[in-house]
């Protein structure tokens, strides 16, 4: 090798030096798992605006009662605009108590379609609204790329489009994990097809990592798993579940995706007590139990829940609600700088409805989410723009 050989390959694998700083690249030392509540769920009735005298006339069946120490079935004080629902007292309540969870009102996306299937494609994949789209990357799966040492994994029966793109990420549903028909000798005669030279090959490893995961899977998820609301695991799935997924975690995963259906109310949706209160009951208790599974990894975990949109503000003649546009997004961790509403907000009143129907969105949740990205592994503005291209972070101090 001549010397200009050798500067070179130094120079490929020396840091990134700017202006007398070095730079490596950004490292996966926290765990992040983001939740999608699929079917839009109703936050209006869960982070309550008890000080908007517009909500308790817009849902004469359905709205939460006013905080009162009394009441059982009255919303439970965050501060002296925002409630939450009485189902979330034993679970969620305590976290934002401890400063460990941090609720982001009038968030979302500027996708206007109010089309379940859309605008999750559009949450998911993290682009531009309105451009020509690239199906094969989604926001996560650009992030575990930027990222050095991540282990990411899809709670999800196939790769979902926020997995696209990045590394090998194994997945599998939590309706469906069983023990695999496949005895030993079959799984070896399998395997020894991949192995060797020829055209698949060079699949041999991820065939081994896929058969060592779903034994490693089943072991963990045996026999609690509930049926899923098209493709995703039901709340009380999620409820039973989500032990599991911690210590599956805590196994060494520390990039994550779940999914959790039947959020779609727009009939029957319940007040105080009902399908919707169940629902959120469960889904409370099953985060409370992941923070626990996690043990002292909890201190360095982020999770992150989302929706796809909001509900129409007013209730509808069918005790229900119906697609909408801004939402509450969930940030919780024992890190988490919680304890508060964070983010841009707005007197909810008539005159501040989005098209007079929904909350508006004033929250982009690729900024937001870019914020908290940049807080927890320290990406620069040129790695967030290939995570959100287009998109400025906003710092919301979460992390």
């Amino acid at each position: 090798m001549n010397r200009r050989d050798l500067l070179k390959a130094l120079a490929a694998t020396a840091p990134l030096v700017v202006a007398g700083r070095a730079y490596a690249a950004p490292q996966a030392a926290g765990r992040l798992l983001v939740v999608f509540l699929r079917g839009a769920y109703d936050a209006a009735n869960i982070v309550v605006p008890i000080s908007s005298d517009f909500y308790y006339q817009a849902r004469p069946t359905l709205a939460i009662p006013r905080p009162n120490a009394g009441d059982p079935k009255a919303a439970l004080s965050l501060n002296a605009d925002w409630g939450l629902h009485p189902a979330l007292k034993d679970s969620i309540l305590p976290l934002y108590r401890k400063g460990q969870l941090a609720f982001v009102p009038f968030c979302g996306t500027d996708d206007v379609s109010r089309s379940h299937f859309e605008t999750q494609d559009t949450i998911e994949l993290g682009q531009p609204v309105g451009g020509s789209r690239d199906y094969g990357s989604g926001f996560m799966g650009r992030l575990a790329s930027q990222l050095g040492g991540v282990k990411p994994f899809a709670f999800t029966d196939q790769l979902p489009l926020i997995m696209r793109g990045g590394p090998l990420t194994p997945n599998t549903g939590l309706t469906i994990v069983k023990k695999s028909n496949l005895n030993a000798r079959q799984t070896s005669l399998i395997q020894s097809m991949y192995q060797g030279k020829g055209d698949n090959a060079e699949l041999a490893p991820q065939v081994a990592q896929g058969f060592a995961v779903r034994n490693e899977v089943y072991q963990k998820f045996s026999v609690e798993m509930t049926q899923a609301s098209r493709g995703a695991a039901s709340p009380k799935g999620f409820e039973l579940s989500a032990q599991r997924i911690g210590e599956l975690m805590n196994g060494g995963y520390n990039l994550a995706f779940v999914d959790v259906g039947g959020w779609d109310t727009h009939i029957n949706q319940g007040g105080v007590e009902g399908y919707l209160p169940n629902l959120v009951g469960q889904l409370g208790r099953g985060l409370a139990a992941y923070a626990q599974a996690c043990g002292p990894a909890w201190n360095k975990t982020v999770v992150v829940v989302v929706s796809e949109f909001g509900r129409t503000f007013r209730e509808n003649g069918d005790r229900g609600t119906d697609h909408g546009h801004g939402s509450v997004y969930w940030v919780l961790g024992g890190g988490v700088k919680g304890g508060r509403l964070a983010g841009d907000q707005v007197k909810v009143a008539q005159s501040t409805l989005f098209q007079d129907r929904d909350y508006p969105v004033l929250n982009d949740y690729r900024a937001v989410m870019g914020g908290i990205f940049d807080g927890m592994y320290g990406l620069g503005p040129q790695r967030l723009q290939t995570v959100f291209p287009g998109a400025k972070p906003k710092s919301l101090a979460l992390v």
